[in-house]
């Protein structure tokens, strides 16, 4: 069982959750992109949001500023979340702008918001689950799409709300967070997300 939650928390790792809300945007949109254009997002996603925070990675262990791929210390999380933050900029700019498609330049914008809060609280000393931020986030974001294109994905969400509960069960098993840390990193994923709902749903 050890192994199966430590597993669950390496699969479902933050850095794929928003190439996953990317993946299930374009395989659910019912509006016509070209293909090349679908292809180019997501090579550029994928570069950004893992290749990218996996080189950051072992560069900052490598000059041991962090200790493990769980930046299991609120010192650890501040240059990563920093770089993310960078990152995320560089994609709402240069990647998906708003005028290109919108659900997705506002899904990013929510996770710059909830990357900024979790950073901001990491300052503070308050170590939030970054696992429950990413996953809340895309929850909300596949939720929000089904109402959007009117597409019935009941199944997804209650596979979505099993994957959630088990990484919260696996986060706690690990001794990663305590309860608290776990549920306001859920609101920080969640909130963010319904909130720019008012300007694309």
């Amino acid at each position: 069982m050890n192994h199966i939650l430590k597993s669950i928390s390496f699969i479902f790792h933050p850095v794929i959750m928003p190439l996953l809300g990317v993946l299930f945007y374009f395989s659910k949109t019912p509006r016509f992109i070209p293909e090349p254009i679908m292809k180019a997002k997501v090579f550029s996603i994928t570069i950004l949001t893992i290749i990218l925070p996996i080189l950051v990675y072992f560069l900052l262990k490598t000059i041991k500023n962090v200790k493990s791929v769980y930046l299991e210390s609120t010192k650890e999380r501040i240059v990563p979340l920093t770089v993310n933050i960078a990152i995320v900029s560089l994609i709402l700019y240069r990647v998906l702008p708003p005028t290109e498609i919108e659900e997705l330049y506002y899904f990013f914008l929510g996770i710059l918001c909830s990357t900024i809060a979790c950073l901001l609280l990491a300052i503070l000393k308050f170590k939030a689950s970054i696992h429950m931020i990413a996953s809340a986030g895309f929850f909300m974001f596949a939720v929000a799409l089904s109402i959007h294109f009117k597409i019935n994905i009941n199944g997804t969400i209650a596979l979505m709300c099993i994957i959630l509960g088990a990484i919260a069960t696996s986060r706690l098993h690990l001794k990663a967070h305590s309860n608290i840390e776990l549920i306001i990193g859920f609101f920080i994923g969640l909130i963010p997300q319904l909130f720019v709902l008012n300007y694309w749903l």
